[in-house]
């Protein structure tokens, strides 16, 4: 039972928060500054998922495969590689070092 009150408390919480986002006024959302952090959120919240799941177990912090095929990914980003290649290389290294050690 506590499943589904977590369920709908989540529901709920998605639907004042869209709610909340519809009632602010276009004045607002014009404002540079609020332009500036719509657009830097996203990417901060996509580096901090992606550095919590590459070192993060739990309490401590784990450095392992994943480390390297990230930091595979970030080189052949800096080489501008095509995504796809990108993900490609971030995958064999991964694999690699998982294989040898």
């Amino acid at each position: 039972m506590n499943v589904w009150i977590a369920i709908a408390a989540t529901a709920v919480g998605c639907y004042l928060a869209k709610v909340l986002g519809l009632s602010v006024p276009a004045g607002v959302l014009e404002r540079p500054l609020v332009r500036r952090l719509a657009a830097l959120i996203p990417v901060a919240l996509l580096a901090a998922l992606t550095a919590q799941q590459t070192f993060g177990d739990g309490a401590a912090v784990m450095v392992d495969a994943k480390a390297a095929g990230l930091a595979a990914a970030a080189g052949a980003l800096l080489l501008r590689a095509p995504f796809l290649l990108v993900v490609g290389v971030a995958v064999l290294v991964t694999a690699a070092v998982r294989a040898l050690g």
